[in-house]
């Protein structure tokens, strides 16, 4: 029997390559080659960049496209607010949802009335709102062609099973840090990639609490409007 896989749970799998690569899990420690000790002071400061960026957005939305290997696509409203509080919205006629309450993620499948639980520990998108995590410590500046963009690779070489994940920012002095996240790429074991682009970033923004509870599935075949 195949187990269904909606394309929310797609979102959060694909980039399970980074969840243990951000060493996120409790209690994980990651050493990766080179290490942020060994790259230039340059490389350092700009990383400093990149953490400051991510610890600095209080609130975020922004609307997101989701890209899966195959060129499947999906369109919704990502909603952030710290500390580890994360929605995905694709849309009041999907039958699927992605949302943290800032102490588990949970993948809510209305079609086939499942959920499914990730401590935020182990979430590959435990790097955007998570801000005692230090992505420097785990992850590398990769060069680009554009001095005004910055890409941060995060991987383990000695536990390829977990994957890649890259993180692209561009420079824009309105943004928190001065930096703005733009999308984020994850390529699994399987070579499986995901890309989740962002667009329309909105910061300061007022979040209620309630915009990151859901109704259970289990208990109610209706989706919440």
């Amino acid at each position: 029997m195949i187990k269904h896989i909606s394309p929310a749970r797609t979102l959060v799998l694909g980039l399970g390559a980074g969840a243990l690569a951000l060493g996120l899990a409790p209690g994980n420690s990651v050493s990766l080659t080179p290490p942020a000790a060994a790259q230039s002071t340059a490389q350092a400061g700009e990383l400093d960049r990149v953490v400051g960026a991510l610890r600095a957005i209080s609130t975020m939305k922004a609307d997101f496209t989701q890209t899966d290997r195959q060129g499947r696509t999906l369109r919704g409203t990502m909603t952030l607010k710290r500390p580890g509080k994360i929605r995905f919205d694709y849309g009041k006629d999907a039958n699927f949802l992605v949302v943290s309450n800032g102490k588990s993620l949970y993948v809510i499948d209305y079609e086939v009335a499942q959920v499914e639980r990730w401590p935020i520990g182990n979430s590959p998108l435990g790097a955007l709102f998570d801000p005692d995590k230090d992505v420097k410590r785990f992850g590398k500046l990769v060069k680009t062609s554009d001095p005004n963009v910055l890409s941060v690779e995060v991987r383990d070489p000695k536990k390829p099973e977990f994957g890649m994940i890259t993180l692209i920012f561009v420079k824009n002095a309105a943004a928190p840090g001065g930096l703005q996240l733009t999308h984020w790429v994850a390529l699994d074991a399987q070579n499986n990639r995901t890309r989740v682009q962002l667009s329309n970033q909105k910061y300061g923004v007022a979040v209620a609490d309630s915009a990151f509870t859901f109704k259970d599935p289990r208990r109610t075949a209706r989706r919440p409007g």
